[in-house]
């Protein structure tokens, strides 16, 4: 539920300003930017393990653990970018210089791939990758959250077709990436790799156009300050009053307070995390003192605010697993298409191995429609739910598809590697099994069906549950989900590599031979874990509580 809001007199100009901009009108310019950067992620992104390993020449394990490093800072420096934004330059101007941070990357790759010899190529190219990261980081936690803030809960009409954004605007992301794995991927490997890394360069560069062709229309939230700060106010006021109880206060500090010109109410009071209620009780001393020391005294709505962040922390662990479930996608699934025949019918014509990862973008495109136009109806007359189901219930659907995800990988992998060892294979990597590449589609499919619940779900749940100033930095910790679990992915293959090359016997996923891999294997521990992490997610999703406005007259 969302914090509801108070206006006073003098927010009567505020509230007609605010109505003059923003809403869908606003939105639709914001995803325009949100599709060339998604469009360049992919036209990056989606081929890059092919461009270590065939034209750098980095062994595949290599490769897949520089491109899941490279996935996982992406997702990891939002962290920074958020809090930059919430503290210090606003979301719109953070979006701005991160974009053109971005281009200055994506033209420093186009540098190294077509003006560097490539003995020296390595540096420059590595650098370029890292300097998109910096402008991923500023970019991917205000993008959304301030295409979101164009909608204002006040207005009724706008708070309902807010309910519908992120549903839509995922389905946004999805066009571009689908676009650019369609058109990048074979331009880099039918024409060229300069010309595969400038188109999603002058993409980027026609997005931030268009976005700041409509500058002047959009809702602007101003920055409100550090907000770590504010959760070590809670933290220490709490552990200075550690040995004081309610009764032995003057009562607790309740107080409206203001975000710019607009009044919240607190949050309703609840009863996890109750250490740090102590942080709000009135002593003696706060009464003497005549002015207010953050430090020792903050209200019950901060502590709220922080218990809304702590609530958060056991979901985000819990969904790692599914990260490192999706950091297969861009590697390993990559790697299995291009030993398989990828003729189609009685052509010539081959589809670059990377191109299936246009299958979970269809996917997507064909899932939200049916999910906001079918899905969620039946579920809303089924359950009573405004939403049909619940954020967490939509979340966890998806990790049990991600698990299903990994059944049918692993059983495919068995399937292409008996087929190799029936045609005498196993040692001949470079000669193509005879095996469809179409038996990959259900693993990619199934993907994307998990990417609409969960990815869905954890864009809205950090959205929603984090307090209103503190929303890139939720968006931030969505990201961080996908970063960590893309490091993860990694450690796994440097561990099962370790524990298997320990034991005498084949290593697992060892050099370019994918027949002698044991891909299928890795595909079954990650099977196992994402149950384990099924299993705690749904145990702390039942003792989750959401956010609540507290209501006029209750006590705390």
């Amino acid at each position: 539920m969302e914090t509801s809001v108070v206006f006073t007199k003098r927010d009567v100009n505020t509230c007609s300003r605010k109505a003059m901009k923003g809403g869908w009108k606003s939105a639709i310019f914001i995803i325009f930017v949100e599709f060339g950067e998604r469009f360049a992620y992919y036209g990056v992104s989606g081929n890059l393990i092919t461009y270590l390993t065939v034209v750098l020449k980095q062994p595949l394990s290599t490769a897949a653990k520089n491109v899941n490093l490279w996935h996982g800072v992406s997702a990891i420096f939002p962290i920074l970018g958020g809090f930059l934004a919430d503290s210090f330059f606003g979301r719109f101007n953070t979006i701005v210089f991160s974009s053109l941070t971005y281009l200055l990357g994506l033209v420093l790759l186009v540098i190294s791939v077509e003006a560097i010899p490539l003995n020296h190529r390595m540096l420059p190219f590595f650098v370029a990758l890292y300097v998109i990261n910096i402008g991923e980081g500023g970019h991917r936690p205000c993008i959304q959250t301030f295409a979101a803030d164009q909608f204002d809960n006040s207005l009724s009409e706008e708070k309902a077709a807010k309910s519908s954004f992120f549903n839509w605007w995922y389905l946004g992301i999805v066009i571009g990436a689908t676009t650019s794995i369609l058109v990048v991927i074979y331009v880099q490997d039918n024409v060229g790799w300069g010309w595969g890394f400038a188109i999603p360069t002058i993409v980027v560069a026609l997005a931030l156009g268009v976005f700041l062709f409509r500058k002047n229309t959009y809702r602007r939230e101003d920055p409100v300050g550090s907000p770590f700060t504010k959760v070590a106010h809670v933290i220490v006021a709490a552990f200075r009053k550690r040995r004081l109880s309610p009764e032995n206060g003057r009562g607790m500090c309740v107080k409206e307070e203001e975000i710019g010109d607009t009044i919240i109410h607190p949050l309703a009071h609840t009863n996890q995390f109750r250490f740090l209620d102590k942080a709000a009780i009135i002593t003696e001393t706060d009464v003497l003192s005549g002015e207010s020391n953050h430090w020792r005294l903050c209200t019950v709505n901060q502590v709220e605010q922080v218990k809304l962040l702590l609530r958060l922390v056991p979901i985000w662990l819990s969904c790692l697993m599914f990260a490192v479930v999706i950091a297969q996608l861009s590697t390993f699934y990559t790697k299995q298409a291009s030993t398989l025949v990828r003729t189609i019918g009685s052509t010539n014509f081959q589809l670059p191995p990377a191109s299936l990862q246009v299958l979970p973008g269809l996917t997507i495109l064909t899932a939200v429609p049916l999910y906001e136009r079918l899905l969620i109806p039946t579920a809303r007359r089924l359950t009573g739910h405004p939403s049909g189901i619940t954020m967490l219930q939509r979340i966890g659907f998806g990790i049990l598809l991600s698990i299903l995800t990994m059944i049918v990988s692993a059983l495919v992998e068995s399937k292409r590697v008996r087929i190799a060892t029936e045609h005498g294979l196993l040692d001949n990597p470079k000669i193509t099994v005879p095996m469809s590449v179409w038996w990959l589609v259900p693993q990619y499919v199934l993907m994307g069906i998990s990417d609409v619940f969960t990815i869905v779900g954890l864009q809205e749940l950090f959205y929603d549950q984090v307090p209103d100033e503190m929303r890139s930095m939720g968006a931030a910790a969505y990201l961080s989900v996908l970063g960590v679990g893309s490091f993860m992915s990694s450690a796994l293959i440097s561990m099962i590599q370790g524990i298997t090359a320990g034991h005498g016997g084949d290593e697992w996923l060892k050099g370019d031979n994918l027949n002698r891999a044991h891909l299928d294997y890795f595909y079954w521990v990650l099977a196992c874990l994402s149950g384990l992490s099924l299993i705690l997610y749904v145990v702390l999703a039942k003792g989750y509580v959401y956010k609540e406005a507290q209501r006029d007259g209750e006590e705390v």
